[in-house]
């Protein structure tokens, strides 16, 4: 069964909300690491939006200086419906790189 592997980049998101991903017909969301570019700690959100509804992966996590963290771990995946919408938000401008990893369409 083939898959079909993607990424999503996103440099230097600061406190307005930036979509990272936009889910097309069951995209499964395999890795998330959020990196933080500036010297300050700063504090990030991560959430799917669906129907007008947030559902946070992450809410008000602080990232030291110069560090990173993975969302996602040990196999674990999170499968996104037709539209939902995976966001990024940091307390501080141009401060957090996104690196965004996902199956587009799992097929059965």
């Amino acid at each position: 069964m083939a898959q079909d592997f993607r990424n999503v980049l996103k440099s230097a998101t600061g406190t307005v909300v930036v979509p990272v991903l936009v889910a097309g017909d069951y995209d499964a969301v395999i890795g998330i690491r959020l990196c933080n570019i500036v010297t300050s700690t700063i504090t990030v959100d991560v959430y799917i939006t669906n129907s007008a509804t947030n559902y946070y992966l992450a809410k008000g996590v602080n990232i030291p200086p110069n560090s990173a963290i993975e969302l996602i771990q040990g196999g674990a995946k999170i499968v996104m419906a037709n539209g939902d919408t995976l966001n990024v938000k940091s307390d501080t401008a141009s401060s957090l790189d996104t690196v965004l990893s996902y199956i587009d369409t799992i097929s059965s």
